[in-house]
């Protein structure tokens, strides 16, 4: 398994900017916390300062799950990260209130991934908003939520291709 530290660097898709933010700075940061009421994850902070949100590479493009969900048998998808900005016509962390309340998601919920109705979510439920959020698939027409990882590192580090649990399932799929 690849480190946090490599994965920070490697896990962006470099051949299009969108939905990329302007550098992360501290006063961004700051703004964002503001606005949100989350302390953010300090894994997801170095990540951002890497690159400001934006389509990840094909072989991070997806985070394994050990039970079935409305996308996939044993998968979620994980295509772009949200970044942390105000660009124009692009979806940020900072659009997280209004997306929840939108959705119906759960309130203690900071969104990094996902298009509705699914959504990929920092879950500050059981940890408070200043405490290390676990990771959530959530599903707004299903009404379903599955914790994918305990923090945001850990989901990081899981991250596989997609196109790996395809060669699995036509493998497994008799001619």
């Amino acid at each position: 398994m690849a480190s946090f530290d490599d994965l920070r660097r490697s896990l962006w898709d470099t051949s299009s900017d969108y939905g990329v933010q302007p550098p992360l700075i501290d006063q961004a940061i700051l703004e964002a916390e503001r606005l949100l009421d989350f302390t953010l994850p300090g894994s997801l902070l170095d990540m951002l300062r890497s690159q400001n949100g934006g389509p990840v590479a094909k072989s991070r493009d997806a985070f394994p799950t050990n039970q079935p969900t409305s996308w996939s048998s044993d998968h979620v998808p994980f295509n772009s990260v949200m970044g942390i900005g105000h660009r124009e016509r692009t979806v940020s962390l900072l659009d997280s209130p209004y997306l929840v309340e939108e959705w119906g998601l759960p309130s203690a919920v900071v969104l990094v991934s996902g298009d509705g109705p699914c959504w990929i979510g920092l879950d500050y439920r059981a940890c408070g908003r200043h405490g290390e959020p676990s990771v959530t698939w959530f599903d707004a027409d299903f009404d379903s939520e599955l914790v994918l990882a305990p923090d945001f590192r850990s989901f990081v580090e899981g991250l596989t291709s997609a196109s790996d649990f395809e060669s699995l399932q036509s493998e497994a799929t008799p001619d």
